[in-house]
């Protein structure tokens, strides 16, 4: 396995996006071609996310290729987290997308996110379903965070409340700013309807005793998607940690048997 780090050869709408590229073990770039995993982490976390690396490390075992890089405002990427959004989230994936498919040992994509990064994975495979160079082989969604709109329209983000009516410039969480463009935003965000327009094959993983994001917002993606396989995990929570080599197997297996499909 050949792990290196590309920064600033993406750059989104706050500036440059923070990377990191993993190649199977032999694998030459000047010579072989492959499938890559687009890996996307969730609200206030990097690439450095456990359950991504994991995925990352077991994906390059199996012969396929990995990015996983910081969304605007997070690791080492620029931007002020304020400023974050969901709609520059989705920009920013999309330019690593963009990135990968100019690589020229890069063949194919599939998209992996956990939690925020879960929603959107969905949200952007849904935009480019249409799109037959960049729409995704497969996609998996851990614990995908779907209540980020209810929250939103409730006035709450994690321990923090505030006046949903009329946010605030910015809401203090957890030593970070959350401004109020994301807030208002994800009042009316699409969630479902954007990602629910992808038609590929889905995995859907969520814990059972997650205490962020209930497993029942992926049944609902579950019931739209018009293919697509659920797991919940009995003792599993939100950050994918206790049954890490169940996730890691599930999600694998799937974007292999779809790589490998086409």
């Amino acid at each position: 396995m050949f792990c290196f780090s590309r920064r600033y050869e993406v750059h989104g709408e706050q500036g440059g996006i923070s990377t990191a590229i993993t190649l199977p073990e032999g694998f030459d770039p000047e010579r072989d071609r492959c499938h890559m995993a687009v890996l996307m982490h969730g609200f206030m976390s990097n690439k450095k996310a456990k359950v991504l690396t994991a995925i990352s490390g077991a994906l390059a075992k199996e012969g396929i290729a990995s990015i996983r890089f910081d969304f605007n405002a997070h690791g080492r990427s620029e931007g002020e987290f304020r400023k974050m959004t969901i709609s520059n989230e989705i920009s920013d994936a999309s330019a690593v997308v963009d990135y990968v498919l100019s690589l020229p040992y890069v063949s194919s994509v599939s998209f992996v996110g956990h939690s925020q990064g879960g929603v959107i994975a969905g949200m952007l495979a849904g935009m480019l379903e249409n799109d037959t160079r960049k729409r995704p082989l497969s996609l998996v969604q851990l614990a995908a965070a779907a209540v980020l709109k209810d929250d939103a329209i409730a006035g709450r983000c994690m321990m923090s409340k505030y006046d949903a009516a009329n946010p605030p410039e910015y809401v203090n969480v957890m030593m970070h700013k959350l401004g109020r463009p994301f807030i208002v935003e994800a009042q009316k965000l699409p969630v479902y309807e954007t990602s629910m327009k992808y038609t590929g094959p889905v995995c859907l993983i969520h814990g059972k005793e997650d205490k962020i994001v209930p497993f029942s917002y992926s049944e609902k993606y579950h019931e739209l998607y018009k293919d697509s396989t659920l797991t919940i995990l009995e003792g599993e929570g939100h950050f994918m940690n206790k049954k890490a080599k169940e996730i890691v197997r599930l999600t694998v297996d799937h974007i292999k048997r779809n790589a490998e499909a086409h």
